[in-house]
């Protein structure tokens, strides 16, 4: 299951690094979960400088140094207070030397900050004008801000929109998923299986869910994170130090659900009937 970001044909599952490379004691096993999702065809890694403030981008810069880079595509985010004109240019460089890469695929606004969007956008555009990243997006924005975005000069040229999604937290469902399918803007979603928290839990023990996922053969969580890619616009990055998981959650991109499947889950966790706030964790 594939899914374009500017141009560029992906697996629809990526890779999420968010509290990687915190702890040396686990440094092997995170380098050797990404080199395993490399090897297995994932080409999206998701970082950002907020992540372990650069620890990381860094773990990443060692994951991916055997392979070639042209078949990688690599994601960092900003800070707001660091997406200003003066600012980002130099965020943005220290991110690239941690990563230990001279171009990122796509550089996101990580949420809304003091700095003017109008700013933001042109400093992004200027990096993307030196070559430094090859498009660039944001994260975290509702439909109120996507559509500001849009009415800015080069608001045009967002190429994704990173958000909370998975089946706990449907509320984009109501206007933002549509919004930027019409929009053409991709989707890509963080925690998409809300593993290892309290609703992680919840989920690992729902009937409906443990009855489906035996049917088809898979996990729990590998049946979360293909229900968040039902959607065609929808490119997911969970996050997973372990291999195996790591393995599972690429192939849990070849399961297909039919309706009377995807029913019975809306019956259980149903999708909202009203506007809801934008979801964050």
């Amino acid at each position: 299951m594939k899914r374009t970001l500017n141009k560029q044909s992906v697996l629809a599952v990526g890779m999420g690094t968010w509290h990687m490379g915190d702890d040396p004691a686990k440094e092997k096993a995170e380098i050797d979960a990404l080199q395993a999702g490399i090897k297995a065809g994932a080409a999206v890694i998701d970082t950002a400088e907020m992540y372990g403030e650069g620890n990381a981008e860094t773990l990443v810069g060692k994951a991916i140094q055997p392979f070639t880079r042209g078949n990688l595509y690599l994601i960092s985010k900003v800070y707001p207070w660091n997406a200003s004109a003066d600012e980002l240019p130099k965020a943005l460089d220290r991110s690239l030397a941690r990563l230990g890469t001279d171009y990122l695929d796509l550089y996101l606004l990580h949420w809304r900050g003091d700095v003017p969007l109008a700013e933001t956008v042109d400093a992004l555009e200027a990096a993307k004008a030196s070559g430094k990243i090859r498009a660039w997006g944001v994260s975290n924005f509702d439909v109120a801000d996507m559509e500001e975005l849009l009415r800015l000069e080069n608001g045009d040229q967002c190429a994704a929109n990173q958000v909370l999604y998975n089946l706990g937290a449907r509320g984009i469902e109501y206007d933002l998923l549509p919004w930027q399918a019409e929009a053409e803007i991709p989707v890509i979603a963080y925690s998409p299986i809300a593993q290892g928290d309290r609703l992680g839990h919840h989920f690992k023990n729902d009937e409906v869910l443990k009855e489906l996922a035996e049917a088809k053969g898979c996990t729990i969580f590998q049946l979360l994170l293909a229900w968040t890619l039902r959607q065609p616009h929808v490119l997911a990055i969970p996050q997973t130090s372990d291999s195996l998981h790591m393995l599972q959650n690429i192939e849990a991109a070849k399961i297909i659900f039919s309706k009377s499947e995807l029913a019975a889950i809306d019956a259980r966790f149903p999708a909202p009937t009203k506007k809801q706030p934008l979801a964050m964790i």
